[in-house]
């Protein structure tokens, strides 16, 4: 795998989840320590740190790596770091530690994911982080409602991850470790790899920028989010069968990988795609797809604040690259899918697909037009959305109001 990208940070993958001997050791501890359980965004963060996709990082950040992190994308030692990976624990659990002891973290279900060493508790100004990585400090906004709901103390230390939950056996086949996905690439013999970002299903829009990306590049890594669902989101078992459908029926045979990983959204726009370039370098990917909206919300960044971002980023500080694509639509002058970039006409003869309209549309039942998406991905989606009862539609169309989508 020597002709793959480094990984982010490092010359190799560094993931902390214990396995063998080490890991019925360090689980065998772990049930006489202290425990705390975390949110499902620290459940992902964990076993994203377990797995090697965050690389350098070596557990939850201290104080100093995270001011530096939110004011300047750096940590403190210098790594290039969009987002802050923090745990956050309530005052009480906080005052019964000192720095030094060691804490067994629980996901939400109740099972051991990991040990951590505290070598720090420290207070944060949620302001502060809301307005440099969400850029708004709106309680309206989801990713600060995270943050102002975070537990009042974060403790910082590195971890020993002893579990990846349930995501191996409930995403079979689907969900890897950066080591899996780097494997595949080494021996399809692709070296230029392209990521594209998905928590919807592939639609005609995603097809364009897959295809541009391909024209130029090795390959295709099809990237998609299996963490905690929002309502109104389309589970992963149906976002893959309309990926295959489309895949297989539209794409040359052996240029397309899928995956699947563990984080939950956190709605940060520019800074989340940032995010995604870095673990996606950490999977084997040499270029980011970013098009028109990348990890929005509602109307907080401007269309291409995504795209502009990655002029913040420091020289050499970051491997992977940008694909930049601008925003595509169906035009029926032109007969397809086309740009900005290349169209010579008006709003008039274009159709711009919108993920939130098409899901308003299934939901009610309505006519899809047949440009949004591909015939065989648009029969899985029917499907889906006879099969869900009505509170479940309500859901949807209530969730597409009050949060927007990616406008692809």
């Amino acid at each position: 795998m020597a002709d793959l990208i480094k990984p982010h940070g490092s010359d190799k993958l560094m993931p902390l989840l214990l396995e063998g001997e080490a890991r019925d050791a360090e689980l065998a501890r772990a049930k006489d320590l202290p425990k705390f359980t975390m949110t499902s965004r620290e459940t992902g963060d964990i076993i994203m740190l377990g797995i090697g996709g965050f690389t350098p990082l070596t557990g939850f950040m201290g104080k100093k790596d995270w001011e530096g992190v939110c004011a300047k994308m750096m940590t403190a030692g210098g790594v290039f770091w969009p987002i802050p990976v923090t745990l956050s624990v309530d005052q009480a659990f906080a005052d019964g530690l000192k720095n030094g002891d060691e804490i067994t973290l629980l996901g939400d279900t109740g099972e051991i994911m990991a040990t951590m060493k505290v070598e720090e508790k420290y207070s944060i100004d949620k302001n502060f982080e809301c307005e440099h990585v969400y850029k708004t400090t709106d309680s309206a906004h989801p990713g600060v409602k995270m943050v102002m709901d975070q537990e009042p103390v974060n403790l910082a230390g590195p971890v020993k991850v002893l579990s990846e939950s349930t995501f191996p056996t409930e995403f079979a086949g689907i969900y890897q470790r950066p080591e899996e996905s780097r494997r595949i690439f080494a021996e399809k013999g692709w070296k230029t790899i392209a990521a594209l970002q998905l928590r919807n299903p592939m639609h005609r829009s995603h097809e364009y920028l897959a295809k541009i990306a391909l024209e130029i590049l090795d390959g295709l890594y099809i990237h998609q989010l299996v963490g905690k669902l929002k309502p109104g989101d389309i589970p992963a078992d149906v976002r893959v069968k309309c990926i295959d459908a489309l895949v297989n029926g539209y794409f040359l045979k052996d240029s397309v990988v899928q995956g699947g990983y563990p984080l939950d959204m956190r709605y940060a726009g520019p800074r989340e795609g940032l995010l995604h370039g870095v673990f996606r370098q950490n999977f084997g990917c040499t270029h980011m797809i970013i098009g028109r909206d990348h990890a929005g919300v509602g109307d907080y960044y401007g269309p291409f604040d995504a795209q502009n971002i990655w002029s913040e980023v420091p020289e050499g500080a970051l491997e992977i690259k940008m694909l930049p694509i601008d925003w595509t639509f169906w035009c029926y002058k032109c007969g397809g899918m086309i740009s900005m970039k290349t169209c010579p006409h008006g709003k008039e003869d274009r159709l711009f697909l919108s993920g939130t309209a098409l899901r308003k549309g299934l939901s009610e039942g309505g006519d899809i037009p047949a440009e949004f998406s591909r015939p065989e991905v648009l029969t899985i989606l029917k499907e889906y959305y006879a099969s869900i009862d009505e509170k479940d539609k309500v859901e949807v169309k209530l969730h597409s109001k009050a949060t927007g989508d990616q406008k692809k």
